[in-house]
């Protein structure tokens, strides 16, 4: 869903409004995208991506490939290097740290509304960054972003996304999956100072902080929440995982519209009960924990 489909009137807003997607990053996109459909995900077409270097710059193939599971609110992303020979975009150096998520999209109606509101906030982005992808042709139309990174973030790609052609992703023959999820609801971060990185997201999205219930902050969305979490924090919330590095993008939550009735057939033993619902554990959902609930 479109961040301009949810807001009240839509024009002169700035600040994000969803919860956009998260990114899963592999050096194996076939493994990758082979585990995401055993876990029930519908998967769009393997798309190489193409872009900019920096914003001046010519848009260039890169190394870089996805497949995603569109969701009715948000999306997931799968991202592999397809092609070590091309620039990596930064891809790279997240998957030395560890394999998992590490991309929190934040979604945007206007970048360069959002750009002048950060340029007075005091963050110092040089400009809007335009990413392109076909969609299932390769000659065929290309979905367009505009993107605003937050400069050389330890947490991973944290950025504003605008969607210049939302219509080519959310399409009705991608949105139904064998597992029943519709949303994208939350992710989890965690930071060794959750106030310091707290108040960055804050800042870059424009959003409210409010205290977490399991230590650190929540930054909630008109759809979907960001929680910041100190490391002793995620026992509780997603037993069983420990953070191969800090910071560490420990986890996301999907919503499905069937009370998770569809994901107890399809997945039996590998569910663990979690707080708000039932969680499958990293080594099987690409490096990042995954939390169904109804």
């Amino acid at each position: 869903m479109a961040p301009a489909e949810i807001r009240d009137g839509g024009a002169g807003m700035t600040g994000a409004a969803t919860l956009d997607h998260v990114g899963i990053c592999s050096a194996d996109g076939p493994g990758l995208w082979a585990a995401m459909e055993r876990l029930g995900f519908q998967l769009t077409p393997v798309a190489r991506q193409s872009g900019r270097r920096s914003p001046d710059a010519p848009v260039e193939p890169l190394a870089t490939g996805n497949r995603c599971a569109m969701l009715r609110q948000g999306y997931l992303e799968f991202l592999a290097i397809l092609d070590p020979e091309r620039f990596d975009n930064g891809l790279g150096k997240f998957l030395a740290r560890y394999t998992g998520m590490h991309i929190l999209a934040f979604g945007i109606d206007d970048a360069e509304a959002e750009l002048e509101r950060l340029n007075r906030a005091g963050l110092a982005i040089p400009g809007i960054a335009h990413l392109e992808r076909p969609v299932d042709d390769p000659e065929g139309p290309r979905a367009r972003f505009s993107r605003l990174p937050l400069p050389d973030a330890p947490e991973g790609r944290l950025q504003l996304i605008q969607h210049l052609t939302p219509e080519l992703l959310w399409q009705p023959r991608w949105l139904d999956h064998p597992n029943r999820v519709v949303a994208l609801d939350a992710a989890i971060l965690a930071v060794p100072q959750p106030a310091v990185t707290a108040a960055a997201l804050s800042r870059l999205t424009g959003a409210a902080l409010e205290p977490d219930p399991a230590g650190g902050y929540a930054l909630p969305l008109p759809q979907g929440r960001l929680r910041i979490l100190p490391p002793d924090a995620l026992s509780a919330v997603l037993p069983g995982v420990a953070a191969p590095a800090l910071p560490f993008l420990a986890g996301y939550v999907v919503r499905t519209d069937d009370g998770n009735a569809a994901v107890q057939a399809l997945l039996g033993d590998r569910l663990h009960a979690v707080p708000g619902g039932l969680m499958v554990a990293p080594e099987l959902a690409g490096g990042a924990a995954l939390v169904f609930a109804a």
